[in-house]
C-alpha cells in the first residue's frame, strides 16, 4: 500500500559507498566528500540548495554498507521516483539503496540507538582487487586469536573509551560508551573484527582494532589494554588501524522515534 504523500516530507536514505576515492563523508572545502556529491545531485533535483544530515562521519578511505542520512524536500511523487532521480550521474562507488518518507521527528544522527562496524584484515599480501578493502598484514607468524578474544572480553561493556579514541579537538566530549559487541572471526587468511555500540568516538573502532592486533602478535597484553582503559589517557602504544579495512555495516533505530544516541564519529 502506497503511503500518503504530502507536499513537504522528511526523507530517510540508506546508502552504500566505496570510500577509496572520496575525502570522507563530511562536506569540506576543496574535497570530494560523499556529502558534497549527494547534496550536489539533490540540489539539481530540487532546483535549490538542500542539506543532508548523516548518522555520523566516516573518514577518507572508510566504506559503508548502510550509511543513513535524511533531508527535507517537497515531493509529490512516489519514493522510488525520487530515488531514481537522485541516482542519475552518481559516481559508480556510491549507491542509494533505499529512499522513504519518515516522520518529521526522525533525525539520522540523534534518533540512532547504535551502530555496527566491521573491520577486515588479510593475513598476507592481499591482491590488488582486495587491497582497497582490507588491512593487509604480512608477518612470518600468525596472530594468537585466543589472546585477541581474551582482550576483547575486557573491552566489552560500558567504559570510558578516551584511551581508544582520537580527541579531534573535542576537549569536553563525553567519552563513555557501551560496547555491546566486540567479536573476532577468522576464516583462512581473512580476519574480521565486529564492533557494535551505542555510539563510537573518533577513530575508536580503528584504535580498538590496532590494539587487538598488537595483542595478537604479542606487542601488548590483555592486561595492558585494561590499564589503558582505566587510565583514560591515549598512548602511542595503541596503534590506529588504517581506514580501508573499516566498514559501517548498520545504524540502529527504535521505531523511528527521536533518541539520544551519542555522537558517532568513526
Amino acid at each position: 500500500m502506497r503511503a500518503e504523500l504530502s507536499p513537504s516530507l522528511r526523507w530517510k536514505v540508506i546508502c552504500a559507498y566505496d570510500g577509496t576515492s572520496f575525502a570522507g563523508w563530511q562536506s569540506q572545502v576543496g574535497g570530494r566528500s560523499i556529502q558534497d556529491v549527494i547534496e550536489a545531485r539533490l540540489s539539481e533535483v530540487a532546483g535549490g540548495l538542500v542539506r543532508i544530515h548523516g548518522s555520523g562521519r566516516t573518514d577518507a578511505g572508510v566504506h559503508a554498507l548502510a550509511q543513513v542520512f535524511h533531508f527535507d524536500l517537497p515531493w509529490k511523487h512516489a519514493p522510488e521516483r525520487l530515488r531514481a532521480a537522485l541516482r542519475v550521474n552518481l559516481p559508480a562507488g556510491l549507491q542509494l539503496k533505499s529512499v522513504r518518507p519518515v516522520p518529521a521527528t526522525f533525525h539520522a544522527r540523534f534518533s540512532a540507538t547504535g551502530k555496527r562496524y566491521s573491520y577486515r584484515i588479510y593475513l598476507g599480501d592481499a591482491d590488488p582487487f582486495l587491497r582497497p578493502f582490507v588491512w593487509s598484514i604480512e608477518r612470518p607468524t600468525a596472530p594468537r586469536i585466543d589472546a585477541m578474544i581474551a582482550a576483547a572480553e575486557r573491552l566489552r561493556g560500558r567504559h570510558d573509551f578516551a584511551a581508544f579514541s582520537a580527541n579531534n579537538g573535542a576537549a569536553n566530549q563525553d567519552t563513555v560508551r557501551t560496547l555491546r559487541r566486540l567479536e573476532i572471526r577468522k576464516k583462512g587468511r581473512h580476519l574480521t573484527i565486529i564492533a557494535e555500540a551505542d555510539g563510537f568516538l573518533y577513530k575508536m573502532v580503528r584504535s580498538l582494532v590496532g590494539a587487538l592486533v598488537s595483542v595478537g602478535w604479542g606487542k601488548l597484553t590483555a592486561a595492558q589494554l585494561s590499564q589503558f582503559l582505566a587510565s583514560g589517557v591515549r598512548t602511542a602504544a595503541v596503534e590506529t588501524a588504517p581506514p580501508q579495512g573499516l566498514f559501517l555495516e548498520k545504524v540502529f533505530y527504535q521505531g523511528g522515534a527521536t533518541g539520544t544516541a551519542p555522537v558517532q564519529d568513526e
